[in-house]
């Protein structure tokens, strides 16, 4: 599977930005699909969004209210539309469908920046 995320870019604090995920050879419909971000500085990427097969969805307590994650079944796309961005935001975000302990299934994709500035 070859992930591609976008839309990453700087934005204020209080902005908003709606990544996307496009994935090659698997559709996505058959998987939970989750949001990573790897802060500055930080050795580990945290899984901050989910959704599974059924739609439902979870968030990490730390963008609970602002983020929101969607399938875009036809085209075989993830988004997340981040609100009330905050300069805590900033990191780098990678889609990934989450295994056991959270650990990606799949090879990460380049994935995009998102600075936020205060």
């Amino acid at each position: 599977v070859q992930l591609v995320e976008s839309g990453g870019k700087l934005v204020q604090s209080g902005g908003s930005l709606r990544l996307s995920c496009a994935a090659s050879e698997f559709n996505l419909r058959s998987y939970s699909m989750g949001w990573y971000r790897q802060g500055p500085g930080k050795q580990e990427r945290e899984l901050i969004a989910e959704i599974g097969i059924d739609y439902t969805t979870e968030y990490a307590n730390s963008v609970k209210g602002r983020f929101t994650i969607t399938r875009d079944n036809p085209r075989n796309m993830i988004h997340l539309q981040m609100n009330n961005l905050k300069p805590d935001d900033t990191a780098e975000y990678f889609c990934n469908a989450p295994g056991v302990g959270n650990a990606p299934a799949w090879a990460w994709g380049p994935g995009t920046l998102v600075t936020v500035s205060s």
